[in-house]
């Protein structure tokens, strides 16, 4: 009968306090849900309002503050978008953590960040502001650029036309 490889450890170490340190796997798993379709060519992505229209079809509906990434390869091209927190309907809970797992194992280039505002009032908070300077740090030291942040509401916000970014 073939020993487990506890039973193998124990034998060897007998006599000795062991233990065993689990082996972890990190997976990119697509989501199930619906992707979000656009017309034309995965290029012709180029500018903060057809970034905003991605991410209006994405959060449609939505009726408390989601806070999303788009990911870049090194061309700009999107390679996809994940959703990093879902708050109330006045905030979200956002970390740099959670906001660049993503994209590190995805692979990107830089992100572009997103979220809305239920009330429609497209301006930043000093919440917003504060946590987009954050954020565009710690991008600089993973070297992952943070190429905006489009708030999106009755229109959009981007903090790159704004030259905040």
């Amino acid at each position: 009968m073939a020993k487990t490889q506890k039973e193998i450890i124990s034998t060897i170490c007998e006599g000795e306090s062991w233990y065993i340190v689990p082996n972890y796997k990190v997976m990119l798993v697509r989501d199930s849900g619906e992707s979000v379709k656009m017309t034309g060519k995965k290029s012709d992505v180029k500018s903060p309002a057809d970034m905003a229209n991605i991410f209006k079809m994405y959060l449609d509906g939505a009726d408390r503050e989601h806070f999303v990434i788009a990911m870049l390869d090194r061309k700009g091209n999107v390679l996809g978008l994940n959703t990093v927190s879902v708050g109330s309907i006045s905030s979200s809970v956002v970390h740099p953590r959670e906001t660049f797992k993503p994209a590190i194992i995805m692979g990107a280039s830089s992100i572009i960040l997103s979220h809305n505002h239920p009330s429609g009032d497209t301006a930043p908070s000093k919440d917003d502001i504060d946590i987009t300077k954050r954020l565009v740090e710690a991008g600089k030291i993973l070297g992952i650029e943070v190429l905006d942040h489009v708030i999106i509401g009755d229109s959009y916000y981007s903090f790159k036309e704004r030259g905040m970014i």
